[in-house]
């Protein structure tokens, strides 16, 4: 009996050893690959100030009028190029161009008025030589004389006031740019000072920004500065051009304004917002940053994905102090490594990886 028991016991431990080994040979499915988009850290030095801006033209304007009147037309629209002296708003002008007619006819009797007064004065001074008129005659001449000639002088002003009204009238493109807004439509009463439409300089862009009190004795005109386009992932060199030397009535907030060159980059716009890091020492050692959205908490550590030979492997990092939507990281990876930013799929050890280009 005993020996009936022995040899059931090992008929059932080579079965589950014969299991355990099919099991084992058995062949795995393949791992589907993750798509993945990459990035490599950011670098920032020790030194560097970072600060928030926005891009803005170097020169914007608000286009309104000095008369009030209904206005006749809009030529143009927002997004349309417009030339300098380009027709922009059309308001009624009726009652200043009759008012122009009316002076005109003003400027015809003054002159006509006047031509006669010199005549006279002409001939009474050929008689007042001749001792045919007296002094008092000549002299209310010579005075009439002279008002006519006031009264012309005066009309023609007039004709130019009237003609720098119409000017208002009839609103032109102060420069050659672009029009960004328009706040009021045909058929609305067009008031002085209140604008109608918004234009933009193209092409030529700038960075505008505002330095804390604690970092100005830092800062000063001519210095580099690098600038990250936050939505396109995208950095430019920028130069400080204008540093306010006042922070009165601005909270301890110092205006700074930064040139770059945007002439090949067609898709930097003015209204994006921007990070500015500017140098405060150059010789300190750099820091190492990534996007917060990378990093992969678990528990009580933090760490992030890090591609190799098409693999992912998670790589557990020391973090540092937060900027904006990156934070520091203080060891853990190098500023080589290349880092996961999204991916399709879920993520763990080894799973192989296809790079987006």
């Amino acid at each position: 009996m005993r020996s009936l028991k022995i040899a059931t016991f090992g008929i059932i431990g080579m079965t589950v050893l014969y299991s355990c080994s099919s099991t084992d040979n058995k062949p795995t499915l393949e791992t589907k690959s993750v798509n993945v988009e990459i990035y490599t850290p950011f670098q920032k030095k020790a030194g560097q100030i970072t600060l928030s801006g926005e891009i803005t033209s170097r020169q914007t304007a608000t286009i309104s009028t000095r008369m009030m009147g209904l206005i006749n037309k809009i030529h143009v629209k927002p997004g349309d190029i417009v030339s300098q002296g380009q027709l922009l708003v059309s308001i009624g002008s009726d009652d200043i161009v009759a008012k122009r007619s009316q002076i005109e006819a003003m400027i015809s009797e003054a002159e006509a008025a006047a031509a006669n007064a010199q005549r006279d004065y002409e001939r009474f001074k050929v008689l007042h030589g001749q001792n045919s008129v007296s002094d008092k005659e000549l002299e209310n001449v010579t005075l009439q004389n002279t008002s006519m000639k006031a009264k012309v002088q005066m009309a023609h002003q007039q004709l130019k006031e009237v003609n720098a009204m119409l000017d208002y009238a009839n609103i032109r493109a102060p420069f050659s740019g672009i029009v960004t807004q328009k706040m009021m439509d045909a058929g609305s009463m067009a008031n002085p000072g209140m604008p109608i439409l918004m234009m933009e300089q193209t092409g030529d862009l700038q960075v505008v920004a505002s330095v804390p009190e604690n970092h100005i004795h830092a800062v000063k005109v001519g210095d580099s500065a690098v600038v990250e386009i936050k939505s396109m992932s995208k950095t430019i060199d920028a130069k400080v051009t204008e540093l306010s030397p006042s922070a009165f009535r601005s909270g301890g907030q110092y205006s700074l304004k930064l040139s770059i060159n945007t002439s090949n980059d067609d898709s930097i716009r003015p209204g994006m917002f921007v990070n500015i890091l500017l140098d405060n020492d150059l010789n300190s050692d750099s820091k190492i940053l990534v996007e917060k959205a990378s990093v992969v908490n678990r528990d009580q550590l933090t760490g992030v994905y890090v591609v190799d030979n098409n693999k992912a492997s998670l790589r557990w990092v020391r973090l540092g102090k937060t900027v904006d939507d990156k934070v520091e990281v203080l060891s853990g990876i190098n500023n080589s490594d290349k880092i996961v930013g999204k991916a399709d799929g879920k993520l763990f050890n080894g799973v192989t990886v296809s790079v987006k280009n």
